[in-house]
């Protein structure tokens, strides 16, 4: 559909806010100590509003760190099992998500929406209305630069506009039927300032265009073991990320009884691709970084038409070793 934009008066944002707030489980930024997270807010008082960016992604809403696929009880006639329920999960609003956390789950769903379907996180997608809100400011980890004014994966994006009014940009379907639900605060603009103006100018990646090329003829180049030197393999840089989707499945049991879950994994890891066997097709971390690099800005490219990678930086802020995938990015495409 067409972006329609309508404008939202700074005076009707809190009253949207209460209306959400009665209709569906709301998440939104929330100061925790020094950190700011996504979590359930349960009045507007709740949401923080002085942030630049939560320290983990969006993405544990629709793809969370645990969760449990189906459960199972062992019978004398064979095995029961019970799928989740997913007509039992809740409709959501995730509000004041940034726009890369925002894209970051637009390309999970691609992910998951190659057959088969997970069913689960299409049924958790579907339940939640993404409402975003532009970037003001930005640091030096930030490098969504590339996609500048992309509006990917949010049903709504709010800018904050000089008199802290909002811009509103209805994206989807879904962000219509709730701007129509709550018409009375959506007014139509009589003229419409520059949305660029009012949003953060953010560095980007070079050669963007030729990368999954230049990283292909890079395959057996020694600068993949040369930046991993310092990478430890923690970890980090996966959980922290809004697109990772590597995932491990177990079964918990105890008795006749258990469940399936699925838990998050990172191709960082030393053990990801251990075999049976005990053979390791990626025995070192210079394999395991270029798998890294590669699944994000070639492998995926190719197969979904983007990259695996937001630009929000999160990695860049969170690794122990100062390890920048921007910079690193940058030498290869100059390479």
């Amino acid at each position: 559909m067409p972006i329609l934009v309508k404008l939202l008066q700074r005076t009707s944002y809190n009253s949207l806010i209460e209306k959400l707030l009665d209709e569906f489980q709301v998440y939104a930024p929330v100061k925790k100590g020094k950190q700011v997270l996504y979590e359930r807010i349960r009045a507007v008082h709740d949401m923080e509003t002085d942030y630049l960016l939560p320290v983990l992604s969006a993405k544990s809403l629709v793809f969370p760190p645990v969760e449990t696929l189906f459960t199972f009880e062992r019978k004398k006639e064979g095995v029961d099992v019970l799928p989740v329920a997913v007509e039992n999960l809740p409709e959501r609003v995730l509000l004041g998500v940034r726009p890369c956390d925002a894209r970051g789950i637009a390309i999970l769903r691609q992910t998951f929406a190659q057959e088969p379907v997970d069913a689960i996180f299409e049924a958790r997608f579907n339940k939640t209305i993404l409402i975003g809100l532009s970037c003001a400011t930005a640091d030096e980890a930030c490098f969504c630069g590339n996609r500048a004014g992309d509006t990917t994966g949010s049903d709504i994006l709010l800018t904050q506009v000089s008199n802290g009014d909002y811009l509103a940009e209805i994206i989807t379907e879904k962000g219509q039927r709730l701007v129509e639900r709550h018409a009375d605060l959506f007014e139509t603009p009589t003229e419409l300032p520059d949305k660029a103006a009012f949003v953060a100018t953010v560095r980007g990646l070079d050669n963007v265009e030729n990368l999954p090329a230049l990283l292909k003829a890079a395959f057996d180049s020694k600068v993949f073991d040369q930046q991993s030197l310092a990478c430890i393999g923690c970890g980090t840089c996966t959980y922290v990320c809004p697109v990772c989707s590597c995932f491990d499945m177990q079964d918990e049991t105890q008795g006749s009884k258990g469940r399936r879950v699925r838990c998050w994994d990172s191709c960082g890891f030393s053990c990801f691709t251990v075999h049976t066997s005990g053979h390791n097709p990626r025995e070192t971390q210079g394999q395991r970084w270029r798998q890294r690099v590669m699944h994000k800005f070639s492998y995926l490219p190719e197969s979904n038409h983007t990259f695996g990678c937001v630009g929000c930086g999160r990695c860049i802020r969170s690794c122990p070793v100062k390890l920048d995938i921007s910079q690193l990015i940058n030498q290869i495409a100059h390479v």
